[in-house]
């Protein structure tokens, strides 16, 4: 058991090395040379924890971003009550998750080599992401006396059962946004994805697509999807930054204090070239790690499971429309401002927009949207993400997971998981 849960924990629960053993399997298989063997296999490792870099840069401008925002409509963040919280939650639970997170996996591999439905799921940190949450929701259900070989049973299905079919409903787009059947996608955004490549489908414009927006020739800059993503982050900071300055209460001084002698708004400007070097660093990632993964990953497919694709994270997707990942995470930003006042203001709840969240689902529904309605579709899909995650998140942290992970919920649940939420729990009482 000790053995099975060091691997759960060491192999699953990293994903730069599950990813780099499947490389590596997959390169084995393949009888490639020991060169490259070696060079493939620390290549795609080094392209994983490349865009774990640009993800901490993102992660590191929007940590600004947020707080300003909150602080600039008066926001201020209500009790939870009485819950266990992620720290205990991982002391009581912690084995069952990395178990089930396992024992899903084999069952997603074995649906893949036994099924028509050949796609193994590899993003790890949302494998145990997801799992975490299903059994905070599964647990605040059943009460805390739930056994744990049954808790490890219900969500390795449910597991096995999402990782499979996920990226199997995404595919048909997925071609559509590749060109071509090599990926899928294995993000927990693919319900905000789907609904924006229907919606834009029906409500969009194809033939306007984002990619190519046509500028007067002295604004040819925005064709470059990194200037883009600086400058419109660089208003909104600004705005925000202004706002704050004007403000004059305890809460924007704390914020406008973290500048330290460098002006706040200039401080502020240099967090939207911070968050577009963050973005440029996890494309570079991606190149990287894909361009090693593909070709190794036909070792499994031939061998193991005939005919696999691997299911990967969302930014997979953003090389092929970055306009489209700007005007996403557009619209999901707008989107929140609209959401965070009306909840507010109606359900007495305060949505934590949490900007990490609206920009990778965002901008993924972004990229899908744009497939089907071109412009109007990726600000559609960033509009869709919006609203997902802040009716989500009231429903997830008032409802379904108040007594173990409220505060997990607020930042690491999205979209898929509040979509299945309401799911896992009728299950819950079905079967607990």
């Amino acid at each position: 058991m000790s053995v099975i849960s060091w691997i759960a924990t060491n192999i699953f629960g990293t994903p730069a090395v599950l990813l780099g053993f499947i490389v590596l399997l997959g390169l084995l298989l393949q009888k490639k040379s020991a060169s490259q063997i070696v060079s493939g296999t620390f290549k795609a490792i080094i392209g994983f924890l490349i865009i774990s870099a640009g993800s901490d840069v993102i992660v590191k401008a929007l940590n600004v971003f947020e707080p300003m925002w909150k602080e600039v409509f008066g926001l201020k963040s209500e009790s939870l009550g009485q819950f266990l919280g992620q720290d205990s939650f991982n002391a009581q639970y912690g084995s069952a998750i990395t178990l089930a997170m396992l024992a899903g996996f084999m069952i997603n591999v074995l649906l893949a080599r036994f099924t028509r439905f050949k796609y193994i799921y590899l993003t790890g940190h949302m494998m145990f992401w997801t799992t975490t949450v299903f059994a905070g929701i599964v647990v605040h259900t059943a009460g805390g006396s739930v056994p744990q070989w049954k808790l490890v049973l219900f969500l390795a299905v449910i597991l096995g059962l999402y990782w499979t079919f996920q990226p199997a409903l995404t595919q048909p787009f997925m071609r559509k946004i590749t060109g071509n059947d090599n990926i899928a996608l294995g993000h927990s955004s693919a319900s905000v994805a789907l609904l924006a490549a229907l919606l834009g489908k029906w409500i969009g414009n194809k033939e306007n697509d984002s990619e190519k927006i046509k500028v007067p020739k002295g604004l040819e800059f925005l064709r470059d999807s990194n200037v883009i993503t600086a400058l419109s982050m660089g208003v909104l900071l600004l705005i925000g930054a202004i706002i704050l300055s004007l403000k004059g209460t305890p809460a924007a001084q704390e914020l406008i204090a973290q500048s330290g002698e460098q002006n706040f708004l200039v401080y502020s400007i240099m967090q939207s070239f911070t968050f577009a070097g963050g973005i440029a660093i996890v494309l570079l990632g991606v190149r990287m790690f894909i361009g090693e993964l593909v070709p190794a990953f036909n070792g499994i497919a031939t061998k193991l499971v005939p005919g696999a694709k691997p299911a990967l994270d969302s930014p997979v997707t953003y090389p092929y429309a970055p306009n489209a990942v700007v005007l996403g995470f557009v619209g999901a930003f707008a989107g929140a401002l609209i959401w965070l006042v009306v909840l507010g203001n109606t359900m007495a709840y305060i949505f934590v927009p949490t900007m990490i969240v609206l920009f990778f689902h965002g901008a993924t529904a972004g990229v899908f949207g744009n497939s089907t309605g071109g412009v109007r579709g990726a600000l559609l899909g960033g509009f869709i993400t919006s609203t997902v995650v802040a009716w989500g998140q009231f429903i997830m942290v008032r409802f379904l997971i108040s007594t173990t992970i409220p505060d997990t919920a607020m930042w690491a649940a999205d979209s898929d998981m509040f979509i299945l939420g309401p799911i896992i729990r009728f299950l819950s009482e079905l079967l607990f």
